[in-house]
This record gives structure tokens, sequence and C-alpha cells, in this order.
């Protein structure tokens, strides 16, 4: 049977990438995308998810889940919360508690509709924001819980989880990626071109700085 795989989209530069990283694994005929309306304040996400899976030539799914917006807490949802990142132990304002746990929970839930065992998705150890959600430790828990909720041996890809973000562009880099990048979104505030001066923003241009890389999306 032909391996499949579909990818969990988010339109950021991390998804993006292991939306090629799938393509060259599986092939771009196997490879699909999810992607989640979660009520995030920052519509442009949605729309570049949209774009890159157009410009990918792959089939994306976007399924709504409003369930975090009416929960609230997080400065990725609420209008009147600031970024900022944690500090003494506390996690960063734009931690979603329990956000990619649920987007794996769905994602399974969608790939086991459409006779898929392999998802893919982005999350990274390291180089990233302090999310408990991000660890492998985690991954591997919720690999297992769903294999045995779904009775299917679904295989939760990562090809990030051990690649700082100058890694993570070289690899988009021998993907062929890095022209699409100019259609991704990671800005905290929402904007584009992005404001430079968020944790993403700045996290970003350290890993195209540091690898050597003119970023299409600030060269826009």
């Amino acid at each position: 049977m032909t391996e499949r795989a579909s990818v969990v989209l988010s339109g950021g530069q991390d998804s993006t990438t292991c939306l090629y990283w799938a393509i060259e694994r599986f092939g771009r005929e196997n490879v699909e995308a999810v992607t989640f309306d979660y009520g995030q304040r920052h519509r442009i996400e949605l729309d570049c998810a949209r774009v890159v899976s157009r410009d990918a030539g792959i089939r994306q799914t976007e399924l709504s889940i409003d369930t975090f917006e009416q929960l609230g807490g997080n400065a990725l949802t609420d209008d009147d919360m600031e970024v900022a990142e944690g500090g003494d132990g506390e996690l960063p304002t734009t931690f979603v508690p329990g956000r990619n746990l649920v987007f794996l929970t769905f994602a399974a839930a969608h790939a086991w509709q459409r006779g898929i065992s392999n998802i893919v998705t982005g999350v990274a150890q390291t180089d990233y924001s302090g999310y408990p959600d991000c660890r492998q430790e985690t991954i591997d828990a919720l690999s297992q819980a769903l294999q045995l909720g779904m009775d299917r041996a679904f295989v939760i890809y990562t090809p990030l989880m051990n690649l700082s973000k100058m890694e993570t562009v070289l690899l988009a880099e021998s993907l062929g990626a890095i022209d699409t990048m100019a259609q991704t979104h990671t800005c905290y505030e929402g904007q584009r071109p992005p404001c430079g001066q968020c944790p993403a923003c700045l996290l970003r241009a350290k890993g195209f700085a540091e690898a050597g890389i003119i970023d299409p999306l600030v060269a826009l």
C-alpha cells in the first residue's frame, strides 16, 4: 500500500518546511495538508496556509475548532493580551495550552478517515519558546495514545525536533522551499512585512542570518 502523509500546516516557516520535507519523502501525490482555524487573532495565517498549499500543488483541508478562542488566556487569541516572553518558570503569553495536543488529535482523526497513517508536524524542542507540547516526550506519549485510541499505527514525524532555526533554514534550502518562505507568516503582531521586533520575528531573522540566506519575506 502506498504510504501517504498529512502535514499540519499553519502557514508558518516551520510547517511549510515540513510540507516540503513530506513531499520529498512521500511524493507530492501522496501528501496533503490540514490547517486549523482555532480563532487565532491573525487570520493572515490561514491565508498563507492556503497559498502555500496551492503553490505546492497539494490538497488542503481547513478545520474550524474555536474552543481555544473561547478559552482565551493567551496572546494568540486575545486582542487585549500583549506578547511577552516567559520568565521565572512562567511560559510565554503566546503559549496556547493543549494546542498541539488537540491539533495532532484532530489531524489523526482526519487522517484516519482518509486512510493515512503518517502525520507530519513542525514542532521543535530546540530554539523554541519553552512550549511543553513541543517536546519529544510529549509527542511520543501522544503518538502512543492515538495509536491505542484509534487502533491505527500512526507515525508522527517531527523533522525539525532537534534542529536550530539556522538548520531549519538550511533544510528548507535543500528542499527547494526558500522561495515559498515569501508566502509564509511568522510575526506575532500579524504584520506583513513582519514587525521584526517580536520574539518570533527575531528568532526567524536569527536563523536566516546564521544560515547566510536572505529571507524572501523580508525582501518583499
